[in-house]
């Protein structure tokens, strides 16, 4: 996935979740934080997770599953990825 290097959207999001676990841990350090919020902040992180995975699931497709193919079927390949959003 040599070619990720170059994707800012991709990086933005890792970055974003960076900041999240540091938030988290800083609050679990800290020690100030209810459970719920910490709670809240977690399946935060989780959805930006799994919103990651879909992103290079998709990059992957697209880049090498799908790179060599003569042709490709783009209605049914955007169902899919819908799919995978909704269920992965």
């Amino acid at each position: 996935m040599s070619h990720l290097h170059h994707d800012k959207k991709i990086l933005n999001r890792v970055k974003r979740l960076k900041g999240q676990i540091h938030s988290v841990e800083q609050h679990l350090e800290a020690g100030d934080s209810h459970c719920i919020e910490v709670l809240q902040q977690v399946a935060a992180i989780k959805g930006a997770i799994n919103g990651l995975m879909n992103e290079l699931i998709e990059e992957h497709l697209r880049h090498h599953v799908l790179a060599e193919a003569t042709a490709v079927n783009e209605t049914e390949l955007e169902e899919f990825l819908k799919l995978l959003k909704r269920y992965g």
